[in-house]
Order: C-alpha cells, then structure tokens, then sequence
C-alpha cells in the first residue's frame, strides 16, 4: 500500500445565504434554482443540494459542487 497526499488546488467559492441566489446564479452560470429554502446546483452527477450556509465550489475543470461548512473550513483556507 502507498500514500498519498491531495495536491494543492486552489479554487473558486461563495457561501450560499438565503439573500444570494443572483450572485450564485452567476457563479454557476445560472444552472442554479431557489426552492424551498434550498438551492439546486446543476453538476456532472445531476443537481445537488445546498442548505443555507454550504459553499458552492468550482473546483478543477468548472465542476460545481455543494460544501457543508465545517468541512469546508477544514479542507480550505483563504488565498491572497
């Protein structure tokens, strides 16, 4: 067995709050829809689900994906 370690990425991200949707609409691309107090985020794998306070992430090649916080503050740090 070998180890390995996660190679250094920086990516693109914003915080989904209930008074947000334009500014993740645009960050997606518009593949995004508000509803019940969710949001919706078209990705490879189909659409996703993003609660209050989860980070949508564009990560290598455009992929989108929905974040739950705590995670997220684990596996990233701000970048200058």
């Amino acid at each position: 067995m070998a180890k390995f370690r996660k190679k250094s990425v920086v990516v693109e991200a914003v915080q989904f709050i209930s008074a947000n949707f334009d500014e993740i609409e645009a960050f997606v691309g518009g593949d995004a829809e508000f509803r019940d107090g969710e949001l919706l985020v078209a990705t490879l794998e189909g659409p996703l689900r993003a609660a209050p306070g989860d980070w949508i992430i564009k990560g290598v090649a455009g992929k989108l994906y929905p974040c739950k916080p705590d995670i997220f503050d684990a596996a990233y740090e701000a970048v200058a």
